[in-house]
């Protein structure tokens, strides 16, 4: 909300404090001020002048050689604007003036001719370009016949004003409008304010003979007034009028439409002038808009409306979309004479539909999807009716055509001085709350300590004891509630057990040499179902999709932050980045319902993709790419930093290479995968090969164990033996490990692969594995017989279980 201070100050006298020290004050009592700023950049030596000649410079077709009457004398000035003429008041920046930007005006010489001075337009003064009224946007700006020649022209035009911008939350709809500023400021300033009475003089014929209001929807259109005003003449309205609308950032168009922005400034109620003769009936009727119903509103866009839109109409034709905008047929033009003027209220909700659905936020839709004031509705029109009487001659017909089932009641709330102070931890005695209460202007009765306050209309936001103390403590002023320290031991913060296992994969992840990225949380619907993992896909089984999309490429919600992560991979390589390793922990969004109506739930995951060069030493000449086993190592590595036992079993997953992809489990639960990203996705995404994986983070927490273990050095002598085993080339050699550990417990400690052999002196589709053992008794030192009978039994469960052979 933008206020004038010169406008404000008509309402409530503030000239005895500074701009700034109001808005402290302002600022104090609970509303924030943005901003103090002068309505345009300061000038000096500007005034009014009356063109005495305008002739054609005789040396330049499109210059004009002008005689100007400043108050003390007639001066030459070269003026090329193509407005300019003889008789006019224009403001004049005399020689010595200084313009916004420190622009000095000299006497000079133009196509040979002294000009002594600048005829100026609005923008050179300092008015913003979307402000000046249209026909002052190509040229000068004229003045109305009755300023005086030789007067300030910055005063005249309230270039001097001081503009406050509140910055108003959602509940305070009460100061969208000069009159609720004023109200506030009185109650913050302890200073009497009352909105003035409206008068105006009507004829003896009654509107509601000329009009009749219909009204379908109650509920809707609780209220519905029509004016009626004759004889209207549409002009350039006053130039203070003119003044307080550009103040506020609205341009002047003309009186009728003038007034009426005019009054929904100073009240806070919109209203709609309908040109009479071109509505079309005697009667309106306003109602639900039918399915597919179309109209051209006054922006010249038509649009269709739904039974979710309420309108305007002449009993047929829709004339207007009901808070939002009005319709080009009956728009207000030069020639209307007859007004039909409508002040209303509708339902908050409504407007609030209609505006986001034709994208048309607007000063009324605002204050109407807010709340205005039901006691100020009638009052609004009356006082434009008023405005209209004295600056468009109109003759306003007596009374109005209205539906009024409006609930005008004043809401009561109980409060109790005793809960007052126990809640601000105050002392504020009966006599003060009484002052506050006056100074906000509520009404109340008062019985003891009790007090009964009537809150007025124009507060829709106070309903209940919270809002009354939040009231009084504001009036009372925030600096002066008591503060205490906290009392009692201090305790030291500290990250929760997720904080610092999340840290410390990060940490690992960059460790491993891995570079952090943030991606989209939307995808496209394709890539939303790709690369998903086995136990997400239990969960969910579509992606959700949301209800208003920016675009289809980020219309989902991610099952897998791998699609996404690859996108970024692919963004690289296309610039000239071949060698990439990437990782992500972030969240995954699942839900069960086709129909989404509650929170999905929110999965962490970590993913990784690595692309190129893993390990590049140029010096040693040493070079090797990535591959399965980089990425496996990476998970590994993650694993042995939580102290988690992770196995990999071979596996298919859409978007994945079939050969080269790992489910991983842990106590049997499945926690993700690994592998090379199918070929024909490398291909569409213009990657070489790529290797990823993605892991349950929320599953590996819960089988994090906090406690640390511990274990002695062992002080007796460990025996390695190494096993060569022939099996079919099918048999993973993770199961046949797990074989291994379960036959030869509790001696066997480790067990690792160090070659992989296919080729001559085996039978095709078998292969050769071979197998370092760590045999080891942590209380005693081992004897051969031991090692050899659990190595036998070893070669015996692996024959039995895997077929295996020992290779001789």
């Amino acid at each position: 909300m933008l206020v004038s201070l010169n406008w404000l100050n008509d309402y409530i006298d503030v000239s005895d404090y500074k701009p700034e020290e109001l808005a402290e004050i302002i600022t104090k009592t609970g509303i924030e001020v943005e901003s103090v700023e002068p309505v345009a950049e300061a000038a000096s030596g500007v005034i009014v002048g009356h063109v005495v000649t305008c002739e054609q410079h005789p040396n330049a077709d499109k210059l004009s050689l002008c005689q100007v009457d400043v108050g003390e004398g007639v001066l030459q000035i070269v003026c090329g604007a193509p407005n300019i003429a003889e008789g006019q008041k224009v403001p004049v920046a005399i020689p010595g003036a200084v313009l916004p930007g420190n622009f000095k005006i000299k006497k000079t010489k133009l196509r040979g001719e002294v000009s002594n001075g600048m005829i100026c337009s609005l923008q050179e003064l300092g008015v913003d370009e979307k402000e000046v009224p249209k026909e002052y946007q190509d040229g000068i700006y004229v003045f109305p016949e009755e300023a005086q020649t030789g007067e300030d022209a910055i005063s005249l035009l309230n270039l001097n004003d001081i503009i406050i911008e509140l910055g108003l939350t959602p509940n305070r709809a009460d100061c969208l409008s000069m009159a609720g500023v004023a109200y506030e400021v009185a109650a913050a300033l302890g200073r009497d304010y009352q909105l003035a009475e409206e008068t105006v003089k009507t004829a003896e014929e009654q509107a509601d003979e000329v009009v009749k209001v219909e009204v379908e929807d109650p509920q809707a259109n609780p209220y519905y007034g029509a004016f009626v005003l004759k004889d209207v003449k549409v002009g350039t309205s006053p130039l203070w009028l003119q003044n307080r609308l550009t103040a506020a950032g609205i341009r002047p168009i003309n009186n009728v439409v003038d007034i009426t922005n005019y009054v929904l400034l100073e009240y806070g109620q919109p209203l709609h002038a309908f040109d009479f003769d071109r509505f079309g009936s005697s009667k309106v009727v306003t109602r639900r808009a039918r399915k597919g119903e179309k109209m051209v509103t006054l922006d010249d866009q038509e649009r269709t409306l739904s039974p979710e839109h309420l309108v305007i109409t002449n009993g047929e034709t829709a004339h207007a979309i009901a808070g939002v905008m009005g319709g080009a047929e009956s728009e207000v033009q030069e020639d209307t004479t007859t007004i039909l003027l409508e002040a209303a209220y509708f339902n908050q909700a409504i407007v609030r539909q209609s505006a986001k659905d034709h994208g048309l936020r607007s000063e009324a839709s605002t204050r109407f999807e807010k709340g205005v004031d039901p006691n100020r509705v009638e009052r609004a029109g009356i006082r434009a009716c008023e405005l209209l009487q004295q600056y468009a001659g109109a003759t306003v017909l007596e009374g109005v055509s209205k539906f009024d089932q409006l609930d005008r009641s004043e809401r009561k709330v109980e409060m109790n001085t005793e809960r007052i102070n126990d809640r601000l931890g105050t002392t504020i005695s009966n006599e003060e709350i009484e002052k506050i209460l006056d100074r906000l202007q509520f009404h109340f009765e008062q019985d003891g300590d009790d007090f009964t306050v009537f809150a007025p209309t124009r507060r829709g936001d106070i309903e209940r004891f919270e809002d009354m103390l939040e009231e009084v403590a504001r009036i009372y002023g925030y600096d002066n509630l008591p503060f205490t320290l906290p009392s009692g031991t201090a305790q030291a913060g500290g990250l929760s057990l997720e904080q610092t296992l999340k840290r410390r994969m990060k940490a690992y992840f960059e460790g491993a040499g891995l570079d952090e990225t943030i991606t989209y949380s939307l995808t496209s619907k394709k890539q939303a179902s790709m690369l998903v993992s086995k136990e997400v896909e239990k969960q969910a089984e579509n992606p959700v999709r949301l209800a208003m999309p920016m675009s289809e490429d980020h219309s989902h919600l991610r099952l897998s932050i791998l699609p996404e992560l690859l996108q970024s991979v692919a963004y690289n390589a296309a610039r000239k980045q071949q060698n990439i390793a990437y990782y992500e922990l972030g969240t995954v969004f699942l839900s069960n319902e086709e129909q989404v109506t509650r929170q999905p739930h929110e999965m962490l995951r970590a993913a990784g993709a690595v692309t190129g060069e893993w390990i590049s030493h140029p010096w040693q000449q040493e070079k090797k790419e990535a591959d399965f086993f980089v990425v496996k190592g990476i998970v590994e590595g993650l694993a042995q930093l939580l102290d988690i036992k992770v196995e990999f079993s071979k596996s298919k997953i859409n978007g994945m290479h079939p050969g080269r992809t790992a489910v991983i489990t842990a106590e049997e639960n499945i926690i993700g995968f690994t592998g090379q990203v199918h070929p024909k996705l490398q291909k569409e995404w213009g990657i070489k090969d790529t290797y990823v994986f993605d892991l349950n983070v929320e599953k590996l927490m819960n089988l994090y164990q906090k406690e640390e273990g511990f274990e002695t050095i062992p002080r007796f002598p460990s025996v390695n033996r190494d096993i060569a085993l022939v099996v079919n080339e099918e048999i993973p050699a993770g199961e046949i490990e797990k074989t291994i550990y379960e036959a030869g417990a509790p001696l066997v400690k480790q067990v690792s692969v160090f070659d992989v052999y296919q080729g001559q002196h085996l039978e095709e589709g078998m292969k050769s594995l071979a197998y370092r053992l760590l045999y080891l008794d942590p209380q005693r030192t081992l004897k051969d017989e031991e090692v050899e009978a659990a190595h036998e039994q070893i070669l015996k469960e692996v024959k039995e279980k895997h077929n295996a052979e020992l290779r001789g």
